[in-house]
């Protein structure tokens, strides 16, 4: 069986994102439950020198259906300040995510097999072929937000394991 670009790429960030959306939803029903503004978490941090939890949020959805985007493009930026987002927006943002990535088809990204990408870094050009950009970059930045997000949660006491950051697994049924 080969694989496609699509197929190591749409299908494993739409269970992330799903898991994603799964422990943000905990996440607000804790609050709820502690009597707490879910807005507080959206400033929260690991540690003072780290981005805040909107950022590792908007860096989910940057380097999921961005990076697709930006492959088709060829290019690709760094993800921009989140801006005002509340517990609710990123958890929209995830959603909207989710539905970006649902409508890339496996003729469309699979296309973009061995095309070039730049990765404007400041003034430094960063070059990639779209595969080694998804499977080298943005991947490992994706994996990286989502579980630093996870962990914010985790910290802040919301109860979540193992399970809800792997998500709905593929498996043979």
């Amino acid at each position: 069986m080969s694989l496609s670009l699509y197929d190591l790429t749409v299908p494993n960030y739409l269970q992330t994102l799903g898991a994603v959306s799964g422990y943000l939803a905990k996440g607000a029903a804790f609050c709820a439950e502690q009597g707490t503004d879910p807005n507080e978490i959206v400033a929260a941090r690991m540690i003072d020198d780290m981005l805040p939890f909107s950022f590792q949020i908007a860096s989910v959805a940057h380097h999921s259906l961005g990076a697709v985007e930006g492959v088709q493009a060829g290019e690709f930026y760094p993800p921009k300040d989140p801006g005002t987002y509340d517990y609710a927006g990123l958890q929209k943002l995830v959603e909207d995510t989710k539905a970006g990535l649902e409508k890339v088809t496996p003729d469309a990204l699979n296309a973009c097999e061995g095309k070039d990408l730049v990765f404007h870094l400041g003034k430094h050009q960063l070059p990639f072929t779209a595969e080694d950009f998804l499977l080298s970059f943005s991947f490992p930045n994706f994996y990286f937000h989502a579980a630093t997000a996870y962990d914010i949660l985790r910290a802040r006491g919301v109860k979540i394991g193992k399970g809800d950051f792997l998500g709905k697994m593929r498996m043979k049924m």
